[in-house]
C-alpha cells in the first residue's frame, strides 16, 4: 500500500491575489455583451473585458464590427448575414466556427460564440451574446467525455463517494465485481454492502483520506465470497475552492495476480532456499559440519525437526557398505535440527547418536532401495513407521507431515535425511519432495566428497609430518622451539617447512621454506627442496651459494612435473664462537628479531636482501652478515602465520612484532613462546586456518670462552711451529692429550698449505663442541684441491693426509678469501 499526498487548499485567485472560493464558471470565464439591432454595444460585461482587454467604457455604443479581425471583409460579412436570418428565424445562434476578436494590445483571440435574440417590455429587439474561449471550451468537453467514458468503458470498478460516505456515481464494472445493479450501489456507504470487520477498515481509511488527504493506492482487501481479492485505491475529491467534496475509490480484481505471485514468492522461497544451503555448505570439507550445517539450513525453514544421519562406516571415513551390509550397519545423526527453544526435542533427538533401523519398515526400505518417502498425513506416518522404535520419538514430538530421503552417491546410499513438520504448519506435499530431493542431492555429494577429501588429506599429511624433522638437534649456543600447525579440513595440506642443520666447527644452519600449492604434490615438492638443502648444507656452502644450487634443482624438479614450481626459502648460519649470523632469502617473509635493550624487548622484521622465489631462472641471491647479541632471538616462519584474507600482510607483521616481546620478556620456554605466538597472532575473527604455517624460534647464545681458542700469524714459514705449539698447548688444557699428535699433524699441514700460496696474514681457531674443529683462514679465494699423486712424488700428500686423519673436512669461501676446516671426534 502506498499513499501520496494531495494539496487540501483551493487553486489562487488571480485577482486577489490570494486563496478563494472559486466555481466552474471562474474557470471557464464566459464573457456576455447585449447589443442592439443595428450590432452596437449596449452591454459589457466585466468577464468579456478581462478575455478582450476592452474596457466597458471603450467598448459601449460601438459596433461590434470594432473589435472583429477579419482577414478577408466579403467573408465575415457572409456570416454576419447567415447568423442576422438565424436569429430572426430560430431565436438564437451558435458559431459553427471559432470567431476572431481583437484584443486590445492586438493579438487575436478565438471564441466559440453564441447569441439570443430578446425584447423588451416594449416588443424593442436586442441580441444577447456569450463567448468563451474555445481553447477552454474544448478542454472542459474532453474531460466531461472522458470521465463518462471511463465510467462506461473502465474495466476497474469505479465509485463516487459524497462526504456522507456514500456513494454517489458508480460504474458497472464496480457493480458486477459485487455482484449487485448500479441503481442498487448508489446511495449505499460501504458497510451496506460489505460484511464487517472488513467494511469497518474500509470505511476508516476512507475518513482518514478524506481528513488527511493522503491518497491509499493498492490496498489488498478479500473479495466478497472470500475466494479471491480486491485492490483499493482511494483519493480525496475538492473542489476549485478547495473544499473537500467526496472520496474516490477504484476497485480492480487482483485474484489471478495474487494467486501467480503466491505461486513466484513459493518459488523464490525454494530457490533462496536452495542458493542458502549451497552457501552453507559449498565450502564445507567435514562430514559432521555438512551434516551440522544442511540441518541447520533447513530447520525451522522447511520442517521443524531435521535429522542427517550417516552410515557409521561413512561417518568414520570408510567406505559405503554394500546393499547386503546396510541392513545391519548402524547410523550416527551427526546432523540435528529442532525449533528454537525446543529443549524436549534437542533431548529426543540428540547429535551423535547411533540409531539402528528395521529392515522392512520405511527408513530400513530407504537404505535398502534408495527410494524417498513422502507421509502428508499422521496416519500415513505411523503406517510407514511401523514397529520401528522412532515411532515414538514422532509421537512425542507432534510430527504430523514427513519426507525421509537417501543421501546418495556414486550410486550408493550413505545415509538419511528425515525432515518433519508438525500440525501448525502445512502438510508436505509433492513440490517440497521435489525440492527436498534436490537438497538430498547435493548434500549426498558434498558428503562424498568430504570423506574422499579427508582420506586424501590424511595421507598427505602423514606424508608432510614424516618429511618434517621429528626432533630439532641440540646445538651449543643454540636454544630452539618450532611448531607446524596444518590447514583445517577447510583447505589442503600445503609445502610449509622448516628444518636446523649442524654444520662444522659448532655453526647451525636455520631453514624454513614454503612451497606453493596443496595437497600430496606440494608435500612431495617440500620433502624433495628440504632433502637437497640438507644435502648442499653438508657441503658448507655459503647461503647465497647454497640457494643458487637449490634454484637449479627446483627447476630440475618442475622440469619433471606438469606444475611450475615455486617456493619461498630462507637459509641462515649462525656461527655461536663469533656471534655472527649469515642470512640469504629467496622470496620469503622476512624473519624477525628480538633483542633486549636494557630492561626492555624489542622486535623488528629484517631488512635482508631482497631474492626472486626458488623457480624464477638465473635468480640472484644476495647475503647479508649481521653481528647479533648474546640472548637475542631470531623468529622464522612462513605466511600462513601472518597472512589473512582481506588484509595486508604488514598488518599480520605488526601484530606478530608487538606480541613476541611480552611472550619473551615472561621467560617462558620457548615452546611456551611458539604456542602464544600460534595462538594470537592470528585474528580471532578467522574460525578456521585456510593456510598451513610453520613457525621456528631460536635463542642465540655463544660458546663458552674455555671452548674457542683462535691465533692470527703473518704468512712466514716460521709460524708453524708457533701454530703447532697454541694448538698442543691448548688441547692439553682442555683436557684432550689423545687428539694433540693428530690436531698438531693436520694445523701443519694445513698452514705450511696457505703459507705457500697466501700474501696475507692467516687465522687458526680451534673449536670443542660436540667435535674438535680446526681451521685455517687466509685471503687467497681459490680453494685447494686434491691431486693424484704417484710414489714418486715429493709433494701434493697433504690434502690426503688431511681427508684420512679426520672425521670430514672442507674449505667455504668468506667474504675475503676462505677458510679450510677439518673435525676430529673427541674421545
Amino acid at each position: 500500500m502506498t499513499t501520496e499526498p494531495s494539496d487540501p487548499r483551493g487553486p489562487e485567485d488571480a485577482s486577489t491575489g490570494g486563496r478563494a472560493r472559486r466555481s466552474l464558471l471562474d474557470l471557464l470565464r464566459i464573457g456576455t455583451a447585449i447589443l442592439d439591432t443595428r450590432g452596437r454595444v449596449r452591454l459589457w460585461a466585466p468577464a468579456t473585458a478581462a478575455i478582450l482587454g476592452w474596457s466597458e467604457r471603450q467598448a459601449v455604443g460601438r459596433p461590434l464590427t470594432d473589435f472583429v479581425a477579419v482577414a478577408h471583409p466579403f467573408v465575415y460579412a457572409e456570416r454576419a448575414r447567415h447568423a442576422h436570418r438565424t436569429l430572426l428565424r430560430e431565436g438564437h445562434w451558435r458559431s459553427a466556427v471559432p470567431v476572431p476578436l481583437r484584443h486590445r494590445d492586438g493579438h487575436v483571440v478565438e471564441l466559440a460564440a453564441r447569441a439570443w435574440l430578446l425584447r423588451d417590455a416594449e416588443g424593442k429587439p436586442a441580441v444577447l451574446a456569450s463567448v468563451i474561449e474555445r481553447g477552454k471550451a474544448t478542454a472542459v468537453e474532453q474531460d466531461l467525455a472522458t470521465l463518462d467514458g471511463l465510467f462506461t468503458s473502465s474495466p476497474l470498478g469505479i465509485a463516487v463517494f459524497d462526504t456522507e460516505l456514500r456513494a454517489t456515481r458508480v460504474n458497472e464494472a464496480l457493480a458486477r465485481l459485487y455482484g449487485r445493479h448500479g441503481t442498487e450501489l448508489v446511495g449505499k456507504a460501504v458497510p451496506d454492502v460489505l460484511p464487517a470487520p472488513m467494511s469497518r477498515e474500509i470505511s476508516r481509511i476512507q475518513r482518514e483520506v478524506m481528513r488527511t488527504g493522503e491518497s491509499v493506492t493498492d490496498l489488498i482487501v478479500p473479495s466478497p465470497d472470500g475466494t479471491g481479492a480486491h485492490s483499493l485505491s482511494l483519493g480525496r475529491l475538492t473542489d476549485l475552492g478547495g473544499e473537500v467534496i467526496g472520496v474516490g475509490c477504484t476497485v480492480m480484481d487482483v485474484s489471478e495476480r495474487r494467486e501467480a505471485l503466491e505461486k513466484i514468492e513459493r518459488a523464490r522461497q525454494r530457490l533462496a532456499l536452495l542458493d542458502d544451503v549451497g552457501s552453507a555448505l559449498g565450502d564445507l570439507l567435514d562430514m559432521r559440519r555438512i551434516c551440522g550445517a544442511l540441518a541447520g539450513a533447513l530447520a525451522p525453514r522447511l520442517g521443524d525437526y531435521v535429522t542427517v544421519a550417516l552410515l557409521e562406516r561413512v561417518a568414520g571415513g570408510g567406505d559405503p557398505p554394500s546393499a547386503a551390509e546396510r541392513r545391519s550397519e548402524w547410523l550416527v545423526q551427526l546432523g540435528i535440527g529442532t525449533q528454537e527453544g525446543n529443549a524436549a526435542a534437542r533431548h529426543r533427538l540428540r547429535p551423535n547418536q547411533r540409531c539402528a533401523f528395521q529392515p522392512g519398515p520405511l527408513f530400513g526400505a530407504i537404505l535398502a532401495t534408495g527410494t524417498p518417502h513422502l507421509s502428508e498425513t499422521r496416519e500415513e506416518l505411523m503406517a510407514a513407521v511401523g514397529p520401528d522404535p522412532r515411532s515414538v520419538i514422532y509421537e512425542d514430538l507432534g510430527v504430523q507431515s514427513l519426507m525421509a530421503l537417501p543421501l546418495r552417491a556414486r550410486g550408493t546410499v550413505l545415509g538419511l535425511l528425515v525432515i518433519g513438520r508438525t500440525g501448525g504448519r502445512v502438510p508436505f506435499d509433492r513440490e517440497d519432495l521435489a525440492l527436498a530431493m534436490e537438497v538430498a542431492t547435493r548434500a549426498g555429494i558434498l558428503l562424498d566428497n568430504a570423506r574422499l577429501y579427508a582420506r586424501e588429506r590424511e595421507g598427505a599429511l602423514m606424508l608432510q609430518r614424516s618429511m618434517l624433522p621429528q626432533s630439532l638437534p641440540r646445538l651449543p649456543g643454540v636454544e630452539t622451539g618450532h611448531r607446524y600447525v596444518p590447514s583445517s579440513s577447510g583447505a589442503e595440506v600445503g609445502g610449509d617447512w622448516f628444518d636446523v642443520i649442524a654444520l662444522a666447527g659448532g655453526r647451525v644452519a636455520f631453514v624454513i621454506g614454503d612451497a606453493t600449492g596443496h595437497g600430496l604434490r606440494a608435500a612431495a615438492t617440500m620433502g624433495q627442496l628440504r632433502t637437497a638443502v640438507r644435502t648442499l648444507a653438508g657441503l658448507d656452502l655459503a647461503p647465497a651459494e647454497l640457494l643458487r644450487r637449490l634454484n637449479s634443482i627446483g627447476r630440475d624438479i618442475a622440469q619433471h612435473s606438469d606444475d611450475p614450481l615455486l617456493a619461498t626459502c630462507i637459509y641462515a648460519v649462525y656461527d655461536p664462537a663469533g656471534g655472527v649470523c649469515t642470512f640469504a632469502k629467496a622470496g620469503h617473509v622476512p624473519p624477525v628479531l628480538v633483542t633486549r635493550e636494557g630492561d626492555a624487548w624489542r622486535a623488528a622484521p629484517l631488512e635482508l636482501p631482497q631474492g626472486a622465489p626458488l623457480g624464477v631462472d638465473d635468480a640472484p641471491f644476495e647475503e647479508l652478515r649481521i653481528e647479533l647479541a648474546e640472548g637475542s632471538l631470531l623468529v622464522l616462519f612462513t605466511d600462513g602465520l601472518i597472512e589473512t584474507r582481506g588484509e595486508d600482510i604488514t598488518e599480520g607483521l605488526d601484530r606478530l612484532c608487538a606480541l613476541l616481546p611480552r611472550a619473551v620478556g615472561s621467560g617462558a620456554p620457548l615452546e611456551e613462546v611458539c604456542d602464544r605466538v600460534v595462538g594470537e597472532v592470528r585474528p580471532r575473527t578467522e574460525e578456521r586456518l585456510s593456510d598451513d604455517l610453520a613457525l621456528l624460534v631460536a635463542r642465540l647464545g655463544g660458546l663458552p670462552g674455555d671452548r674457542v681458542a683462535s691465533w692470527t700469524f703473518t704468512a712466514e714459514r716460521q709460524i708453524v711451529r708457533r701454530a703447532r705449539r697454541g694448538v698442543r698447548e691448548t688441547l692439553r688444557a682442555w683436557d684432550l692429550p689423545e687428539l694433540v699428535d693428530r690436531a698438531e699433524l693436520l694445523v701443519s699441514e694445513l698452514v705450511t698449505n696457505a703459507v705457500r700460496h697466501a700474501r696475507g696474514p692467516i687465522e687458526v681457531r680451534l673449536v670443542r663442541g660436540r667435535s674438535l674443529l680446526v681451521e685455517v683462514t687466509d685471503p687467497v679465494p681459490e680453494p685447494p684441491r686434491e691431486r693424484r699423486v704417484t710414489a714418486e712424488d715429493e709433494g701434493g700428500r697433504g690434502l690426503h693426509l688431511v681427508a684420512r686423519q679426520s672425521r670430514r673436512w672442507g674449505t667455504r669461501n668468506r667474504p675475503v678469501g676462505k677458510t679450510v676446516w677439518c673435525e676430529l671426534d673427541l674421545p
